[in-house]
């Protein structure tokens, strides 16, 4: 094969040598030219190591800390001499240490992608707010307030008392040692790993920690010498497009373009040549035939020539490119495969030709037909729609962000290792993985979502006090008694109302707590609109001894309601108690035993007060039988409300959240009665109650702990030790999750019958026998024990004292026992009468306990003294209290790896609560899990490997904890069986003996999908041990080109550097091979939360033609924020308080960023950097209105009043914001008309001096909106503002798209600003995600015009003109500003009609938009201007983004989006016309008209196609002028930089001389 391969390599070198030779070619070749973009951030350079170990933190913070110190081994002097590859090297080694090779390639990877630099960058900012850089220190540790930087002093202060506040802590900090007790102090240390520093800091913190009962806190801190001098990073995970553009329109700039010094030549990245041309590696070819060197570099030339332009294609030759594509694709080596997959896709129209001769067979055809019929049933697949899946997760390729990828691909590789350590084969990976559990581990049970079991509690109850009777009071006599009314279809939300007790709704509360007075309230409610839900009432009155009605307001209100139950019904006593409520007036205020009896009075003015309230009232009962059934049903806090038994969850119990609540479940419930109707098992003779009631799910005791959320697992992924002789002895050195493997591997294990059998469900019970309750918790599990087959228990003691642990001692002894007699005796010595006897008799005679005779029972006298029984109790203690997080002499139950606990002293964990506890673990998790295993062993399994018994309980145990204790992930999807042969690249796993992913991907190779992930496969396939099968899912037939651009995907899988030792430049996307003569824009894809600007190019990168430049056209992009996004909502109502203004600052600059909510899913969005960053309301009107109720979203310690946002990694960051007017505002409106001006530097950044702020000079400044991209229309810009500032006195202030200004344009306004004393800002806002996405620029930049005007500016603009940046202003715009808009939000110009020659142009004139006008003119977009205020206040903003959404979805609608919009909306949001002299356009307006014009734009005419410069010059004698004057103002600043430059580098050399 490779003799084949050299042949044909020399043919074509004969070939070209004769081609050159023949044609008479130079023997100096063409210089490259090529387009090269690289994005940095806006932060410095943060340091690998400091990376490292945030990834090691975020795997597990022991793993950081053993990092930390392995990095400590190394002398830090010796660091700076090393090489940046070297350091390296010696970074990835350590980590080697702690880590799996897989784990290792993940971090180089992350990297290489600098995930963790924002991180890094956030401590340093919360270390400047701090004031760490004015401390001048280079490391230092904040003791509550006070910065030390000598490390000497802190032992001394903390022996001290310790004064001031304790610093505020966030989630993500690193806390040295997890202990839950309470510590003395909280020291905050502030350095860089690495340092001298920071070793002398950590050994003494380290001390402190351990002696001093220090929280020691970490947080990297680099000095800012250090970081001036790191430069910045370039950055990787975005995309960058050339797309090949339009020349209808000449739009180019005939200014000679110059690089930064001035020469007209290229400057930026180095010029490499690619190898790799038409599939003809020439580097390696070159290595190979050094004789032939010229010759080959002749040929690669002569095919770049052949092929680097383009040729326009019949449509017959179309078709079928997607199949030619795939054809090749697969004709290709396998380990190719990928590359020729991703350079076809990357170069798609210089690929185009070359694909046309490409014979598509038919096996090739009828596989991807079948596969997409597959694609289609299964997973909703059309053809060329692309998707990958990663070991099933799905994620869609068009919106692909490889941070998120790489972010489930290690959250699955943690899952996959600890499945592979407890011994989980490879085929069985894929059932284990796909199981989901997210429905099923804590309170969303009970949530309504379906997901699992619906535990419910037995509400046939004498305790419970029903209100009313759906099926027998008067007021619902005209309902329907039959059930199958339930089977009638309704709409959505709307309850059925049948006369029988459905819904049954039970209220578990003191009705004296605040927490009561809403849900009463409710309740009420419900009974007065005839919801048809039965209310009843466990009226639960707490109390001391001997309290009564006159001195307890809780027992006065029951007392109160059973008074006028008796004397009329339980309606009116509820009505008494919400009376009582009434009466208090403040949500909060106190509720006092004079306002009950006030009340009651008021009602019943015969009643005898002494009687119902005094100490003897004959109307005080039902309080001990709801206190009996608040203890019975396990409750620990109330309220509770229960529909059907079911709990709602607690989080809801309040005046927003119930009737949410409460509908949710019962349309959660419904479905399962109206089957039971359905199929009869329900019917209109049954009690709807007891059947309900009857089910399975229904328990005798709801323990509100094991149904909680708020309960965790323990890692069991860690090493255990199986020798049983020595392994207490090095117990306490190990890490949390060695800990637990330790403890599975040696646990003692009572049974029913025999461990010889599998138990799926594993209790561990954490409790010190020597007290009443901890002998009681073992006692009721042993209870439990003894009534089912499939669960194992072991005792963990955790003594309080080591001396006096007697009986626990003894528990240990009878442990050593074979495992039936050991539960015999520990069952007897837990029974509290035999606890007494065994204290009370030195030398008791264990025989005599009933059972017992028979068994040998030496060991209880010897062991309990031996120092194995000392070293085994101090072992399990230091688990319960370092592990489980308990303190000593604390409960709690362990099943399964969940830990629940610590138990309160007064809290009953009773036999019912484990019988509930096995119940919910079993239906939960552990049956699917069996099950699974089952499956996938019966389909390949050597059974006799099967674990069994003991091994096969302690797999089950691991694996539950691991797969449940999994964050809840998207939904899995299995890839139907398709055939492979034909249309599938099939790439196997590099080390199959290790854990594999499994990645598919579904995609048309020529795709814009394709050309994002192909990249990203190649990065995958080399950095992660996968297998890969990429499915080509082409279309069929094209009609059209499917591609017209060319795209790369910088990223890269771990970092390079040179030969030297040095880290190579960094990421970049290279364009080479380009079409010389074809005009391309460039487009930026990053992820969607960067804001990127370009920031350096003297090229226009909006119309680049190669054959124009020398040679390289080089970009640089900065990541100038990151997007914060939220939604927010008013608590009550749920609504969008659109207006409200909301804020991002910090403590010492509190205002930052703003922004303004919109209506439309009450949306907004801030910028920011890393750091940590204070929301609020902006102060005026927004601040004065609202208060924040809560921030989902947020990082703020418990106790604070603050709402702390961090920004720490690339990721997007989503909010939810709850809001409530104050009680004194609650009729005030956000946007009316007396609202006070605020000052608003939202989401735009200015460059000038602010102006005054007052009313009267606001409205007198003159605010014009513009865009622009690309340097000729830039040049327009400028020309357009000379216009409109010469034609007026008025101040102006003009405000700027920033997205899409070119570096030139935000380098030269302010010196433009200067010379023409004008204002202007910089206005930026991203294009929300869940807004139809435009794929094109200029369609972009026009719904920039129109779809965000009421949330771009501030609120204090009250009017804005937009003028378009190729229009020529003739009058003072002070009288457009000024003109009257008779009530519309906007004013624009109607389009010209008297240019007759035009008329088959005009569009409006007839079909859809003749009938959609009727009658109304069609409006242009390139002048119009906003009364802002009223455009917010009839929400003219959210109306027109909602009209866009619907009509974008069709590609052929909205043609002109910036003028069909408001054109389309004309009868919703009105157009106020203005004078036709107010705009003037050669192509619709004729000559006569054009002197009154008081604007000129510079139309594109269809007709003559004029390039606009020519047009300009031409319509405008004034443009020639403006346009010199201009270049004057431009060759004034670049002298005098010149002459700067000049006179830096003088003093440079003299500098240096001296």
């Amino acid at each position: 094969m490779q003799l084949q391969i050299s042949q044909i390599c020399l043919v074509l070198l004969a070939i070209s040598s004769f081609s050159s030779r023949t044609l008479g070619a130079k023997p100096s070749l063409k210089k490259s030219k090529s387009v090269t973009t690289q994005i940095e951030a806006k932060w410095a350079s943060t340091p690998f190591l400091l990376e490292t170990a945030e990834y090691l933190a975020e795997e597990s913070p022991e793993l950081m800390w053993k990092f930390i110190e392995f990095i400590n081994e190394i002398d830090p002097k010796s660091i700076p001499k090393l090489s940046e590859k070297e350091w390296y090297e010696i970074i990835i080694g350590q980590v080697r240490r702690i880590a799996s090779p897989a784990q290792e390639s993940m971090l180089k990877l992350a990297l290489s992608m600098r995930v963790y630099s924002p991180r890094i960058e956030m401590y340093s900012q919360i270390a400047r707010e701090r004031g760490l850089e004015d401390s001048k220190c280079v490391a230092a540790v904040d003791l509550h307030g006070t910065l030390l930087c000598d490390p000497s002093e802190i032992i001394p202060k903390l022996n001290a008392v310790i004064e001031g506040e304790n610093p505020v802590l966030y989630k993500i900090d690193h806390h040295f040692s997890s202990k839950s007790i309470s510590q003395k102090a909280t020291a905050v240390l502030y350095a860089e790993l690495g340092t001298e520093q920071f070793q002398t800091f950590h050994k003494v913190l380290k001390e402190a920690a351990s002696r001093h009962n220090v929280d020691y806190v970490l947080r990297h801190y680099i000095v800012p010498s250090k970081r001036r001098d790191a430069g910045k990073i370039l950055l990787s995970g975005y995309g960058v497009e050339l797309q090949i553009k339009s020349t209808e329109y000449k739009v180019q700039d005939d200014s000679q373009v110059k690089d930064d010094d001035g020469t007209g030549a290229s400057g930026g990245a180095d010029q490499e040549e690619e190898d790799e041309v038409e599939g003809f590696n020439f580097g390696r070819l070159k290595s190979m035939y050094p004789d032939k060197v010229a010759n080959l570099s002749k040929l690669r030339q002569h095919l770049i020539d052949a092929n680097s332009e383009l040729a326009p294609l019949k449509a017959w030759q179309l078709q079928e490119l997607s199949l030619q594509a795939a054809e090749r694709i697969m004709s290709s080596p396998l380990d190719e495969a990928l590359k020729t997959f991703t350079h076809i896709a990357h170069n798609f129209p210089l690929q185009a030709r070359s694909l046309i001769r490409t014979a598509v067979s038919q096996d090739l055809k009828k596989e991807i037909k079948k596969n997409q019929e597959g694609f289609l049933s299964s997973l909703s697949l059309q053809p060329a729609d692309s998707a990958l899946f990663l070991n099933g997760l799905f994620f869609d390729v068009d919106s692909l962000d490889a941070g998120a990828l790489l972010e489930a691909a290690r959250a699955e590789l943690r899952t996959m290792e600890g499945l592979y350590g407890v011994g989980v084969k490879q085929h069985q990976m894929g059932s284990l993985l796909a199981l989901d559990f997210s429905s099923s581990s804590g309170s969303s049970v009970n949530s309504g979502s379906g997901g699992g079991t619906e535990y419910a509690l037995d509400i046939r109850d004498s305790a419970v006090q029903w209100v009313n009777d759906i099926e027998n009071d008067k007021q619902y006599m005209r309902w329907s008694t039959s059930l199958t009314e339930l089977l009638r279809p309704t709409f959505p939300g709307m309850l059925r109302s049948v006369r029988k007790n459905i819904y049954n709704l039970v209220m578990v509360i003191d009705p004296a707590s605040v927490e009561a007075r809403p849900l009463l309230k409710l309740a009420e409610s419900f009974l007065i609109h005839q919801a048809p839900l039965r209310i009843g009432l466990v009226l639960a009155a707490t109390g001391a001894e001997g309290d009564s009605g006159k001195t307890n307001p809780g027992i006065a209100l029951l007392e109160a309601y059973n008074y006028a139950t008796e004397n009329g019904n339980s309606q009116q006593g509820l009505s008494l108690i919400t009376d009582v409520y009434a009466s208090v007036g403040e949500e909060e205020g106190e509720i006092t035993t004079d306002l009950i009896e006030a009340a009651l009075v008021a009602k019943y003015p015969q009643v005898d007060t002494e009687l119902v309230f005094g100490p003897d009232s004959p109307y005080d009962f039902g309080r001990m039988l709801a206190k009996e059934f608040v203890d019975r049903a396990g409750f620990r806090h109330l309220p509770k409300v229960l529909l059907n038994g079911v709990p709602l969850p607690e989080d809801f119990l309040n005046s927003e959240g119930f009737e949410e609540a409460v509908l949710t479940e019962i349309m959660a419930q419904t479905p399962s009665i109206q089957r039971a109707v359905y199929k009869g098992k329900l019917t209109d003779s049954d009690d709807v109650l007891d059947f309900l009631m009857d089910k399975p799910n229904v328990m005798p005791r709801l323990n509100e702990r094991i149904l909680d959320s708020k309960s965790w697992y323990l890692d069991m992924s860690g090493n255990s030790v199986e020798s049983a002789k020595d392994w207490p002895s090095s117990f306490a050195s190990l890490i949390p999750k060695d800990k637990t493997s330790r403890v599975i591997s040696q646990a003692k294990y009572l049974t029913y019958k025999d461990e010889a059998s599998t138990q799926p469900l594993t209790l561990w019970v954490a409790t010190d026998l020597d007290t009443p309750e901890g002998r009681k918790l073992l006692r009721e599990s042993l209870e439990n024990l003894d009534s089912t087959s499939y669960m194992r228990v072991a005792v963990l003691p955790n003594v309080k004292s080591a001396s006096e642990a007697k009986l626990t001692r003894l528990a240990l002894a009878a442990l050593r026992l074979p495992a039936q007699g050991a539960k015999v005796v520990i069952k007897q010595i837990v029974v509290e009468e035999n606890a007494q006897k065994i204290y009370n008799n030195p030398d008791f005679d264990f025989n005599s306990l009933p059972g017992l005779a028979t068994l040998d029972l030496s060991d209880l006298k010897t062991f309990p003294k031996s120092e194995e029984a000392d070293e085994l109790l101090k072992t399990f203690s230091d688990y319960c209290q370092t592990v489980l997080l308990i303190p000593a002499g604390a409960r709690a139950v362990v099943a399964n790896g969940r830990v629940l606990g610590p138990l309160e002293d007064d809290e009953h964990f009773l036999s019912d609560d484990f019988a509930l506890l096995d119940k919910f673990s079993m239906t939960a998790h552990t049956d699917r899990l069996q099950q699974a295993m089952k499956k996938a062993d019966e389909n390949s399994y050597d059974a006799d490997t099967v674990p069994r018994g003991r091994e096969s309980s302690d797999l089950l145990l691991r694996l539950v904890a691991l797969l449940v204790s999994r964050p809840s992930t998207k939904s899995r999807f299995e890839i139907p069986f398709v055939s492979d042969q034909y249309s599938v690249v099939k790439l196997p796993a590099k080390h199959p003996e290790q854990p594999v992913f499994d990645i598919s991907v579904v995609v048309d190779p020529v795709s814009r999908g394709a050309q994002k992930v192909g990249p990203i496969l190649m990065v995958l396939h080399e950095a992660v041990n996968c297998r890969i099968n990429l499915y080509l899912n082409a279309v069929e037939k094209h009609s059209d080109m499917p591609l017209k651009s060319f795209y790369r995907y910088v990223l890269e899988a771990e970092p390079h550097f040179t030969a030297e030792g040095k880290m190579t430049a960094g990421p970049s996307a290279r364009f080479v091979n380009m079409p010389q003569s074809v005009l391309l824009t460039q487009n930026m894809h990053p992820p969607e939360n960067w804001l990127v600007e370009a920031v350096r190019s003297p090229y226009d990168l909006d119309n680049i033609r190669l054959e124009d430049v020398m040679s390289v056209v080089h970009s640089e992009f900065e990541l100038s924020s990151l997007l914060l996004e939220g939604h927010c909502s008013e608590a009550m109502s749920g609504a969008p308080p659109r207006g409200l203004q909301v804020t991002l600052g910090t403590r010492h600059n509190p205002v930052l960023v703003d922004t303004i909510v919109m209506a439309n899913l009450g949306y907004f969005q801030l910028k920011a950097n890393p750091g940590s960053w204070l929301l609020r309301l902006r102060q005026g009107r927004s601040a004065e209105i609202f208060d924040i109720v809560s921030v989902d979203g947020e990082d703020s310690p418990a106790e604070s009043e603050d709402h702390h946002i961090l920004i720490s990694s690339f990721r997007s960051n989503v909010l939810k914001l709850k809001v409530a007017k104050k009680p004194d505002k609650l009729n005030m409106d956000l946007l009316a008309d007396d609202e006070a001006p605020g000052i608003w530097n939202s989401i735009t950044s200015t460059f000038s001096k602010s102006s005054a702020t007052d009313d009267a000079k606001e409205e007198e400044r003159l605010n014009i909106f513009s865009l622009a991209s690309g340097h000729l229309y830039e040049r327009f810009l400028r020309i357009m503002m000379l216009s409109v500032v010469k034609h007026t006195k008025t101040p102006v202030k003009f405000w700027f798209l920033k997205n899409y200004l070119s570096p030139t344009f935000k380098d030269f306004l302010p010196h433009l600003a200067k010379a023409y004393g004008f204002e202007y800002a910089l206005v930026e806002y991203k294009w929300p995600r869940w807004l139809h996405q435009q794929t094109e620029k200029q369609r972009m930049i026009w719904g920039y015009k129109i779809l965000f005007l009421d949330v771009l500016f501030p609120l204090d603009v009250k009017k804005i003109i937009f003028v378009d940046a190729d229009q020529v202003v003739r009058t003072d715009l002070k009288e457009l500003r000024d003109f009257d808009l008779g009530g519309a939000p906007y004013g624009y110009t109607p389009f010209c009609d008297s240019r007759k020659e035009m008329d088959g142009f005009r569009f409006w004139k007839s079909g859809y938009w003749r009938n959609h006008l009727q009658g109304r003119r069609y409006h242009i977009s390139a002048l119009y201007v906003v009364d802002l205020k009223k455009f917010r206040r009839i929400a003219a903003g959210d109306r027109l983004r909602g009209q866009y959404q619907a009509l974008s979805q069709d590609p052929n609608s909205l043609s002109n989006l910036d003028q069909d919009l408001p054109n389309n909306m004309i009868h919703q949001v009105l157009i106020k016309s203005l004078p036709q002299e107010w705009l003037w356009c050669e192509t619709w307006c004729d000559d006569d008209s054009k002197k009154q014009a008081k604007t000129i734009d510079l139309c594109n005419n269809p007709l003559t196609k004029e390039a606009k410069l020519t047009a300009a010059m031409r319509i405008l004698p004034e443009w020639k002028g403006y346009d010199d004057e201009v270049k004057a103002v431009q060759e004034k600043i670049n002298s005098e930089h010149q002459q700067q430059a000049k006179e830096d580098s003088e003093k440079h050399q003299i500098h240096s001389e001296l």
